[in-house]
């Protein structure tokens, strides 16, 4: 069983986030970056599907050059080769655009099973696994909380609202977005940063790949306007309380 794992780089959590100096995007200067947390979990149940069924899991990652030590760490933490597109530093790409790139990166692996997480930690679309799978022409599910494969099908089941859960079964080959905390994450152990570095890593230049990519133009990144603002309620204290949960619902709408 093939596994496509899409990955994406993206700054640390704990970075100290600033806007750049032509404010449009954010001052990068001193940035870390680390592997998307939800593409970690999808990482993690393609290492997993991978043991108990064979085959490989390979990551794709678009992005600028700093982008290999991502799946770098990837390929450390058990992945068996990755594949590169690079990207220009400053290019922001939309959902579609990630799509059209994924798709012209993976046609050529004829993978069983694509991986994506949810969303990104940075632009929070939620999108590109169901985008990359309607490009593809593949059966694609989200919000997957359990994955099982059984005679060239898959059995996945989906988080839905308010406790409740969706069993789908879809054939292969398909896209599947995984949900947060649907495994515990692996680290990378010494033998594995070892082996990663002999790992292959395609390189594909974004350039050459002969599609329209578009993108995201970005014409301002401010911070949001802080504000207090104080009211007295008049009246006997069952007409005091009755006021402030009026306002507490349709106001603030936290009841």
């Amino acid at each position: 069983m093939k596994i496509i794992v899409s990955v994406k780089q993206v700054p640390a959590r704990d970075s100290n986030l600033r806007v750049a100096s032509d404010g449009k995007w954010l001052d990068d200067s001193d940035l870390n970056y680390e592997i998307n947390e939800p593409d970690a979990y999808a990482l993690e149940e393609a290492l997993q599907l991978r043991d108990a069924h064979g085959g490989e899991v390979v990551v794709v990652c678009a992005g600028p050059e700093r982008a290999v030590s991502t799946i770098r760490e990837a390929l450390a933490k058990g992945a068996d080769r990755g594949i590169h597109v690079v990207l220009p530093e400053d290019r922001v790409l939309d959902a579609l655009g990630t799509g059209r790139l994924l798709q012209q990166a993976v046609t050529n692996e004829a993978p069983d099973l694509i991986l994506t997480g949810l969303q990104s930690d940075d632009l929070g679309y939620g999108q590109t696994g169901v985008v990359l799978a309607e490009l593809l022409g593949y059966a694609h599910a989200t919000i997957i909380m359990q994955v099982e494969v059984a005679g060239g099908a898959l059995r996945v089941k989906r988080e839905l609202e308010d406790g409740w859960f969706q069993y789908v079964t879809l054939p292969l080959p398909a896209v599947l977005a995984i949900q947060s905390g649907i495994k515990k994450l692996r680290y990378a152990t010494l033998m594995g940063i070892k082996k990663a570095k002999t790992k292959p890593v395609q390189t594909l230049e974004a350039a050459a790949l002969g599609i329209e990519l578009g993108g995201v133009a970005i014409e301002r990144v401010y911070l949001p306007q802080r504000s207090k603002q104080s009211q007295i309620l008049a009246g006997t204290p069952e007409q005091v309380a009755a006021q402030l949960v009026e306002k507490l619902k349709f106001e603030a709408r936290v009841l």
